[in-house]
């Protein structure tokens, strides 16, 4: 989690409306909570990593700007969402709590003061830190007169040139302040009265500016700004002003239904995005207390109102955290960040060189970021120059801006392979990433689709066909994440690479189904939601309900980003409360309450918050031998089972079912990064059983993956040895089963 989150659970907030029809005589449940409010406590976990002792202390500064840069999201697109819906019918309820979208709001906007107070704390607390290390934000008022000279100097030659100052008139209308730019807003004065001035902090301009002298000494580019804003003004003199920055609501629907035929749907995104820089406003921050009337009239031409405006005593943008390692030396660095995190290669290197005849005999199991994507990315390497290969068929959600994957769809396509490449354009915030390699493909002759009109792709399946002894043969992959390089480097996920050739039948089509837009397909082994997907899910629970009726075990174990969906809500409440036990990892919102007396007493949910975003998802029902366990690029979110594209596979090798149960049990017992949900709905961080021996679920896999990567390697040393030993064959065979029945 050590990299900007984008992986949100931020969509229309309709999801979690009643969409029948009004319902004033809502019947709420105790086992259920608001969604956003449950989303708002999830960011809170991620912010009080900022304050462990344990961890280095620009990696807690990290966690600030991950915190803001959620919450910048959040307000977006959640309360973007809500702002609509209260515009255009007050009577939608929360399914969940009955709360009107107005109730939301303001429960939001009540909540949300203590979490700022908590960011200028947590802001304060690692600068503070930083300090004994040579590293400080100085504030200009502190500088010397020497200092401020340099300064100035600066800001004049280098800075001055660039900022745009505005007054604010009858001849001089209210500028368009752009979504998330920071501005410098001021109270001027001149004989005849007061009037209001702007200037935008010019996004193009290096934010920290690294003072001469001892150490690592910055000043913020706004900063500087305000204190010279004057000097920019002409003959006003400045009475007050601050930092502002505007949120505005990007949640931009795309509108399919009405779009002709003809329209190219890439062009009809661009054309969206660019909206999204003037929408209305829905949040106005500032970085220090300001006169009732400059908020006043700040509120009045933004259409903000006083619950909408929130204080901040840290900088509104921490992205500078992530980049701004450059200025430092190692040996500072070393003390200051985590070691450079390295996926190991859980492959010898021997069986390396052919990935297909590596999976046609054996499934594997990659499971990152502790392991490399780099044998998934040889699998496609060495499909693209195969001639048995007849094509390769993907889903994409987000790639890469700089994604080998891509570049390898490429080659197969120019080299003469069909590949048909299911590109989701409407991927929150990576549109147009998405955009430019959808062009890129089509250029290179890959055929490109765009998705289900009303329905986001959101599946993670690969499909290699070959042509063997005159019969088709199918690799598939399926996973749980993005295939991005770079988040497999920062998310948890799980990533099956089979053979198993009736997997492989549904993979081929699922894709027959998608190029002709046929949601209504059957499968033997996949749910793919919208049609079947939740369905199984629901007959799955009732199978362990129907155990535990007739005296058996029924067992339920869930590791998933979000639970929303209230039929599936509704349904693992009924099994707990027929004897189900129910374990769940929920990393983020969570609308169950657990622990209820008589109601979800046999239900235990917790979240793990930690160096990497929990991101994997595993649904197992039942226990033993006879558990079936799936991995889904689904959430139980009723978006996701209801209105996109999933896939959820099955797990049919017993080795690596034993696998991810013991990963489950790994995870259930860490004592470091969990925290519990108590039936208050509050999270309580998990006491440490043994503080000299931490239950850390993230490390212990790190460490575990290191460990089976050197033993491939001294397994590997077998196959170098002389032919009076066993075959090679015998030897390779032994070697990896070795090593992916090892846990």
């Amino acid at each position: 989690m050590s990299e900007r989150v984008n992986e949100h659970d931020f969509d229309s907030v309709i999801d979690d409306f009643d969409s029948t029809e009004p319902t004033p005589a809502f019947e709420t449940a105790s086992y259920m909570q608001n969604r956003e409010l449950s989303w708002l406590k999830f960011n809170e976990r991620v912010l009080l990593e900022a304050n462990r002792a344990d961890m280095p202390l620009m990696e807690r500064f990290k966690f600030i700007s991950i915190f803001t840069s959620n919450l910048d999201e959040f307000f977006m697109i959640r309360v973007g969402s809500l702002s609509d819906s209260v515009l255009l019918d007050n009577m939608l309820s929360d399914n969940k709590t009955g709360m009107s979208a107005m109730e939301q709001l303001d429960e939001i906007y009540r909540a949300l003061p203590p979490l700022y107070e908590l960011v200028g704390q947590a802001f304060f607390s690692v600068t503070q830190g930083l300090q004994k290390h040579g590293i400080e934000f100085v504030r200009i008022e502190d500088l010397s007169a020497s200092e401020l000279k340099t300064l100035k100097s600066h800001f004049m030659h280098n800075i001055m040139p660039f900022l745009s100052p505005s007054i604010i008139d009858t001849k001089h209308p209210f500028p368009h302040i752009h979504n998330m730019q920071m501005h410098i807003a001021v109270t001027l004065e001149k004989k005849r009265g007061t009037t209001f001035g702007l200037i935008a902090v010019p996004s193009e301009l290096e934010r920290l500016i690294l003072l001469d002298g001892k150490g690592w000494r910055f000043v913020l580019l706004e900063e500087l700004i305000l204190y010279f804003a004057d000097l920019t003004f002409g003959t006003y003199s400045i009475i007050e002003g601050c930092v502002i920055a505007v949120t505005r609501n990007a949640d931009v629907g795309t509108d399919e239904e009405q779009l002709d035929e003809g329209i190219d749907f890439r062009q009809h995104m661009k054309a969206l995005l660019k909206k999204r820089q003037r929408l209305a406003p829905v949040r106005l921050e500032l970085t220090r207390s300001i006169s009732p009337e400059m908020v006043n009239f700040l509120c009045s031409r933004l259409h903000l109102g006083p619950q909408q405006v929130f204080l901040s005593s840290a900088p509104l943008d921490l992205s500078f955290s992530f980049n701004w390692g450059w200025y430092f030396d190692k040996n500072i660095l070393n003390r200051l960040v985590w070691p450079t995190h390295m996926p190991a290669n859980p492959l010898p290197a021997s069986v390396r060189g052919d990935m297909i005849k590596l999976i046609s005999e054996k499934d594997l199991l990659l499971s990152f970021p502790y392991e490399s994507m780099l044998p998934f990315i040889s699998l496609i390497r060495q499909a693209t120059d195969n001639p048995s290969v007849l094509s390769i068929k993907i889903t994409v959600y987000r790639l890469d801006a700089q994604s080998k994957l891509a570049e390898y769809l490429i080659q197969a396509a120019e080299n003469g392979k069909e590949v048909i490449v299911l590109m989701e354009l409407r991927a929150r915030f990576d549109e147009s990433n998405n955009i430019e390699w959808a062009s890129r493909f089509e250029e290179a002759g890959c055929r490109v689709i765009y998705g289900l009109v009303g329905y986001k792709c959101h599946s993670k399946l690969c499909l290699i066909t070959q042509r063997k002894s005159g019969k088709l043969h199918y690799i598939t992959q399926i996973g749980t994440g993005n295939f991005n390089e770079k988040t497999a480097k920062l998310y948890t996920d799980l990533s099956l690479i089979t053979a198993n050739q009736e997997i492989g039948h549904d993979a081929a089509a699922f894709f027959s189904n998608m190029l002709i837009g046929n949601l209504e397909g059957e499968y033997t082994h996949l749910w793919v939601a919208p049609n079947s997907f939740k369905n199984n899910v629901m007959a799955s629970i009732e199978r362990e309900r129907q155990k535990a009726l007739t005296g058996m075990t029924g067992k339920i174990v869930i590791k998933c980003n979000s639970l929303t969906d209230r039929d599936i809500i509704e349904k693992l409440v009924e099994a707990s409360a027929d004897g189900v036990n129910i374990f769940m990892n929920v990393r983020g919102i969570c609308c169950l309450v657990p622990e209820l007396s008589g109601v979800t007493d046999n239900i235990s949910i917790f979240s793990i918050v930690g160096k990497f975003l929990e991101h994997t998802r595993i649904f197992c029902f039942g226990e033993g031998a006879d558990a079936d366990i799936y991995i889904s690029s689904a959430d139980f979110m009723t978006r996701n089972t209801e209105r996109r594209v999933e896939v959820a596979c099955p797990i049919l090798d017993v080795d690596l079912k034993n696998r991810i149960i013991w990963m489950l049990d790994t995870m259930f017992n860490d004592d470091t990064n969990a925290w519990d949900l108590r039936s208050d709905g509050n999270y309580v961080l998990r006491e440490c059983v043994d503080p000299t021996h931490p239950r850390n679920s993230q490390e212990h896999f790190t460490i575990e993956a290191k460990s089976r990567a050197i033993q491939t390697e001294e397994d590997d040393l077998l196959l170098k040895q002389d032919d009076s030993k066993p075959s090679s064959k015998h030897i390779l065979k032994k070697s990896m089963n070795r090593l992916l029945k090892r846990k």
